[in-house]
């Protein structure tokens, strides 16, 4: 049965840790700052996320020689004064009818150029840029990448609790039947199974059954499953705040040597990506390793998707395995590795595990069997 341990809660001092290097690493890419809205970034850099997406001005202000400031709406305050984050912060609030720039404004350099969380408002950006023409802003996506890359002992902790309920999940799922029933069927009992061991919020849940998993991000349909059909599981979502991501593939009876074989060959492609991974390689090493195993064989053009994206308190983020991609791993990023292969009309399989980077290589955080799976 899952268990009902819960992860020490993080602490203010591993928050004030979070938004000290977010400021350091802003400074080091020559920003001014970094302006965070509420989002994936501030639960991770405060523990503080609304009790609603409101268009009340929210702001997280991070500047290297600054203490940290939230702006917040003054009806939020109470709320926000509760976050475990919240006394290594400076909370400044402001009540309606009144201008949230005004109080913004003073915290920024006039001239600076800062780092903004992509999904802030446009209202309030611009409402910013009025009153500080002379600012300029860039995503964060872009400004700073690695923003939430590296996890700590205690990120990496619950990052692998999520992995092992996700690899529970699918040692239940490979007991119930498949023929015959629909997708969707198959698709809620990975949901009950994640939420039955200890994930709060589900994600997705990928059931390709036949052609439909030739389609990576197939959603799960009214397709009966049947007999002879390939299977495509890619099910995940968040634990104790961090999340999982694992897919596997299985086959209803016995398969035919050609789907044996390309599911051997997904297999090795993604046993070449996860031995590719150790401190100092770059991103794309991680997807050119997989993909030359797919190429070999001949199937380089029917693995359409990059190899693998980061993972944290979101299920996909920042860094991303693919060609382009020179950043370089240090010890604990964490990040899929999914090389696939895709025949449209036939079949699709897909072999996914998160890998944490080590001091000296990579260390996978789901352990189930990788060989192709026979279920009724």
């Amino acid at each position: 049965m899952p268990s009902p341990n819960q992860p020490a809660p993080f602490t203010a001092d591993d928050y004030r840790a979070r938004m000290a290097r977010a400021a350091e690493s802003a400074a080091a890419a020559g920003l001014a700052g970094v302006l965070v809205a509420p989002g994936p970034d501030m639960v991770h850099l405060t523990g503080y996320r609304p009790t609603a997406d409101t268009e009340r001005l929210t702001l997280l202000v991070l500047a290297a020689g600054q203490d940290p400031v939230l702006v917040v709406p003054t009806l939020e305050a109470p709320d926000a004064e509760k976050c475990a984050g919240a006394p290594a912060l400076t909370l400044r609030d402001w009540t309606d009818g009144k201008d949230p720039y005004a109080v913004t404004a003073p915290l920024l350099d006039a001239k600076g150029r800062f780092g903004i969380s992509d999904n802030a408002w446009a209202m309030h950006l611009l409402g910013l840029q009025q009153l500080l023409p002379g600012t300029s802003y860039a995503s964060l996506t872009e400004a700073l990448p690695m923003l939430r890359a590296v996890k700590d002992a205690a990120e990496l902790e619950r990052i692998a609790a999520a992995g092992a309920a996700a690899d529970a999940t699918y040692e239940e799922i490979l007991k119930v039947r498949f023929s015959g029933r629909r997708e969707t069927e198959v698709a809620a009992d990975l949901a009950r199974l994640l939420t039955e061991y200890g994930h709060s919020q589900v994600d997705f849940t990928v059931v390709g059954s036949g052609p439909n998993g030739a389609n990576p991000h197939h959603e799960a349909g009214d397709r009966t499953i049947e007999h002879g059909d390939m299977v495509v599981l890619d099910f995940g979502g968040l634990k104790h705040g961090y999340g999982s991501d694992t897919s596997r593939t299985v086959h209803v009876g016995e398969p035919t040597a050609q789907e044996q074989r390309v599911h051997d060959i997904v297999r090795e492609a993604q046993e070449a990506g996860c031995n590719a991974v150790r401190p100092g390689a770059a991103c794309q090493d991680i997807d050119r390793a997989a993909r030359a195993v797919i190429t070999e064989f001949g199937y380089g053009d029917r693995f359409i998707h990059r190899t693998g994206h980061g993972i944290g308190v979101t299920t996909h983020e920042p860094p991303y395995m693919i060609e382009g991609e020179e950043q370089q791993l240090v010890p604990g990023m964490c990040f899929s590795v999914e090389p696939g292969v895709y025949l449209p009309g036939r079949f699709g399989v897909r072999i996914e595990d998160i890998v944490t980077v080590t001091q000296d290589g990579g260390r996978r955080l789901n352990a189930t069997a990788r060989e192709l799976a026979i279920v009724e």
